[in-house]
């Protein structure tokens, strides 16, 4: 009778394990946590927009993810190298004709706990783990080949909402000095020194001029929401919907040395995304391993407790005891399944090797194809900034030449575009260099100078 109450007790523990067990992997499973609007900050610089992206631009937050997926599927793995314990209960109420006891007994009930642990399966389990543990790694290496093109991204386009603020500006000098020529023509016009013709050519300069600043006014605006999209800002509550930050920085020609030689072997030694590769071709090699040790024998030690009913329906009455023994599985013949998973699995680490051979190639020419885009860029920046001091001596000669009556306004109308096209250029020029030089350097697989702070 002593035994009663814990037999009764035990009846429930199957359910009692399995809610046990449900609250325990919720409890793992982090909450949702609600997405807080993120402010730019009202002074926005380069280094300033690259942490920001760091943090917000979703193509790094899902590459950390994917890192999460994989250590999730390294533990999946790992779990077939130490004993698994399982829980199994049940409770059936049948018909006496149906019972297998005599005398006929109109219930049943059993629970097993039964640990196991993998003795021999021809090194396909680890294998498994060793393929995991790839896979992670290559999970990284994609993390930080996502953030070089993330980031890579952003200086981009920090550079082109420079470039069209620098060509705003060109543009609003450019009118600024048409607009001041058109009143010095109108007072010649009104002392009559001047025909009527030169105010109108004037006139129409100007109103010329007005369309190239419409025009570089909104290549900025959708310059910024481009960025907005790098940096992976979402906040577009009424307040802020027009507000935009003060872009801090300026598009200066910074020389900087590199070698052809040095670029690609730095490419083919650093760059992420060829180690990302090389880590599968390693997972891959592991995956047909594994798959070769389907045809081994698998032998586990297996070992437990059990609790079954009796003679009687008593819960008294019930038996219960440990056992402990060997289980192997072996087949002997699978219809050539596990032929057919070799066969995939070689295929698929030859295409692995295939892809590694063909991106270390277009890694080259990526190498070369920046290179080449660095040198041009140097060039036109160095020559550009010495036309645009030509230009402004030259368009000061042309309004000193107009005002003393020895040249004519079409002079001075061509100085002035001749102006417009050198400080162009020259913005353009820098903003070609500060790119190669940021796109050489990413080709190479060097992460971002700010992000290595």
């Amino acid at each position: 009778m002593n035994r009663i109450p814990r037999i009764s007790s035990l009846r429930f523990l199957p359910a009692a394990v399995l809610g046990l067990l449900a609250l325990a992997s919720e409890s793992l499973v982090p909450a949702r946590a609600a997405e807080v609007p993120v402010e730019i900050p009202a002074q926005l610089d380069l280094r300033t927009a690259i942490g920001f992206a760091l943090d917000n631009n979703f193509a790094i937050r899902q590459a950390r993810e994917r890192i999460r997926q994989q250590e999730g599927v390294v533990l999946e793995v790992r779990s077939r190298q130490i004993p698994n314990v399982t829980a199994t209960g049940s409770y059936q109420r049948n018909s006496t004709q149906l019972s297998p006891a005599f005398p006929p007994l109109d219930s049943a009930w059993t629970l097993d706990v039964t640990a196991s642990q993998v003795l021999f399966s021809g090194g396909g389990v680890r294998a498994a783990a060793r393929g995991a543990e790839r896979g992670r790694e290559a999970a990284v290496l994609d993390l930080r080949a996502t953030i070089n093109d993330a980031l890579l991204e952003v200086r981009t386009g920090f550079f082109s909402v420079l470039l069209a603020r620098e060509q705003v500006a060109v543009q609003e000098q450019n009118l600024a000095l048409l607009e001041e020529q058109l009143r010095n023509v109108n007072d010649r016009f009104q002392a009559g020194t001047v025909s009527a013709f030169e105010p109108l050519r004037a006139s129409v300069a100007v109103a010329n001029a007005r369309v190239p600043l419409v025009t570089a006014r909104n290549e900025l605006r959708l310059a910024i929401e481009r960025l907005r999209f790098s940096l992976g800002y979402t906040n577009t509550t009424p307040e802020n919907l027009r507000t935009t930050p003060d872009f801090l920085g300026a598009l200066e020609y910074v020389p900087a040395t590199y070698t052809l030689e040095t670029a690609i072997t730095a490419a083919q030694t650093n760059r992420p995304d060829l180690a990302r590769l090389a880590s599968l071709v390693a997972a891959q090699e592991e995956t047909l391993t594994a798959s070769r040790a389907s045809r081994f024998p698998s032998l586990a030690l297996v070992g437990g407790w059990q609790l079954r009913n009796g003679a009687t329906t008593d819960f008294g009455d019930s038996r219960d005891g440990a056992f402990i023994g060997l289980r192997s599985e072996w087949d002997l013949f699978d219809g050539r399944a596990t032929t057919g998973q070799i066969a995939q699995a070689r295929s698929a680490l030859e295409q692995l090797r295939l892809q590694l051979t063909e991106a270390r190639l277009a890694a080259e020419v990526e190498v070369r194809s920046a290179f080449s885009s660095y040198e041009v860029a140097s060039e036109l920046a160095e020559a550009s900034s010495q036309v645009v001091n030509q230009a402004e001596e030259a368009l000061r000669l042309a309004i000193a030449r107009f005002d003393a009556g020895t040249a004519t306004q079409l002079d001075s109308l061509q100085a002035q575009v001749d102006l417009t096209t050198a400080r162009t250029n020259l913005v353009r020029a820098n903003y070609d260099y500060n790119v190669a030089v940021a796109r050489l350097r990413k080709a190479t697989g060097l992460t971002d100078p700010f992000y290595l702070e």
